[in-house]
């Protein structure tokens, strides 16, 4: 197999960056739970459960789901990441099923961020 240059990783990054991206007039929010095996023992299988009921009960259709693995703060588990275009990303922290509901009611519905359950604002960035 051929070594992969910088300039490979940067074409991988950049198409896997497009093809994962919000895009306008089709999915307005991408809300991912982290699923890790610290985040499914803390609980993050129930929270991604609330959350399917509440888009299946709210009858929203510009939601998207993902999940992730680990994030690295296992201490931090159930972690949840918002998206909503044209704002920055919001992580929360310590999520269970009833502040999951919250999020979506209050942060993906209404657009008010539940600033008590925040760890971070914003995205990393690589370059």
């Amino acid at each position: 197999m051929a070594k992969l240059k910088i300039s490979d990783l940067k074409k991988i990054k950049e198409k896997v960056h497009a093809e994962t991206a919000l895009r306008e007039g089709d999915r307005r929010v991408r809300v991912t739970v982290h699923m890790g095996t610290c985040g499914i023992a803390s609980g993050a299988r129930e929270v991604l459960d609330a959350l399917m009921r509440e888009i299946e009960e709210s009858g929203v259709s510009d939601v998207v789901i993902t999940t992730s693995g680990c994030m690295g703060l296992c201490s931090r588990e159930p972690l949840v990441t918002v998206e909503i275009i044209g704002q920055e990303p919001i992580k929360y922290e310590y999520v269970n099923p009833n502040k999951m509901r919250q999020i979506f009611k209050r942060h993906v519905l209404e657009g008010e961020v539940q600033t008590p359950f925040v760890l971070a604002r914003g995205a990393e960035i690589v370059k």
